[in-house]
């Protein structure tokens, strides 16, 4: 288009340009997504440096992919999807996910997890608790995983995690319990006990 400045151009457009080889038009795709790249990497690293690494990965991941998008989904969804698995990666290496995060001093078994002691043992408790909640998260289906991560750990509500992934409201519900009922289970195996979970 006459006069089009190249930052008017829309995502798919730039996408179609940087798969052809011209540097600039994702350059372009880069500068409009990288703060919320970063903003979304630091709520799940909670640390600066990290953040920043794991936002310029799902970059150079996407630059390295580039060729194979499909055009099914938007370029921001993809770019997302790209990004929070890289982040969910992040999370099960570094082992982070603690009880906390999953539903803050829940009652398992009659016991908060909290009140395994302050020694090595209950360290201990705790850290086996937190490793094994961390790999039953990372083993879940991708779209209950970043369901799940989004509304119950960052906090976001379904409309908001609706929006996010592009999924219907209906779907993202139906995700996240899933995904509750999973880690019932778990946390029942673990416990040898029941254990309370809030409505989704």
């Amino acid at each position: 288009m006459e006069n089009q400045r190249p930052g008017d151009r829309t995502d798919e457009a730039l996408l179609n340009s940087a798969a052809v080889g011209d540097r600039e038009a994702f350059e372009i795709l880069m500068e409009r997504y990288k703060q919320e790249a970063y903003r979304i990497a630091f709520d799940f690293a909670r640390d600066r440096e990290e953040a920043k690494d794991l936002s310029q990965e799902a970059f150079l991941r996407v630059y390295r992919n580039i060729q194979s998008f499909r055009h099914q989904s938007s370029f921001h969804t993809w770019f997302y999807r790209i990004l929070v698995n890289l982040c969910m990666d992040y999370r099960r290496r570094k082992t982070r996910l603690v009880w906390e995060s999953l539903e803050e001093r829940e009652a398992v078994n009659g016991r908060e997890v909290a009140d395994y002691g302050t020694g090595p043992e209950g360290d201990s408790i705790r850290n086996e608790i937190s490793r094994k909640l961390s790999a039953t998260v990372a083993a879940l289906p991708p779209k209950q995983r970043v369901a799940f991560m989004l509304n119950k750990h960052e906090g976001l509500s379904i409309q908001e995690v609706a929006r996010q992934t592009q999924m219907a409201e209906g779907t993202v519900r139906v995700n996240v319990h899933r995904a509750i009922t999973t880690l019932r289970a778990s946390i029942t195996k673990m416990t040898s006990g029941g254990t309370k979970w809030g409505d989704c």
